[in-house]
């Protein structure tokens, strides 16, 4: 069972990762790609190439933990490459991204592209009043 308390970060690689992937080549991977400590408490998410897979690897402070999934239907949410930074889920957003939510609006979209959009399809209706 994996405790998330509210100090715990998802951190998500940006690369692919082959789900034969076990401890080993998950705990260099960490380090190398995500630069991060495996034994920081944290959960760090790998993704396969079609979106029809994830791996964590998780320290639960006696060992290491992998949970795999594959969804039956659909694909996980494609990650936006050219992000700048770490790519941080809080708990309440990987357990919906676990669940094969759809995150475009998160990962894809820029908040430039939405808010352009979010403006042309504003529309305020003026009273009689101000037309006259």
């Amino acid at each position: 069972m994996i405790s998330f308390n509210r100090r715990t970060k998802v951190y998500v690689s940006r690369e692919f990762t082959d789900m034969r992937a076990s401890y080993d080549s998950l705990f260099e991977k960490t380090k190398s790609v995500l630069n991060q400590d495996p034994y920081s408490g944290h959960l760090f998410l790998f993704i396969n190439k079609h979106r029809t897979s994830i791996k964590c690897l998780f320290y639960d402070g006696t060992g290491l933990v992998i949970i795999a999934k594959r969804l039956e239907k659909g694909l996980f949410s494609k990650i936006n490459p050219f992000l700048r930074g770490e790519l941080v889920l809080t708990a309440a957003e990987f357990a919906l991204y676990f669940e094969g939510a759809n995150f475009d609006k998160r990962f894809i979209e820029s908040p430039a592209e939405i808010k352009k959009s979010f403006q042309k399809n504003i529309e305020f209706p003026m009273s009689q009043e101000l037309q006259d």
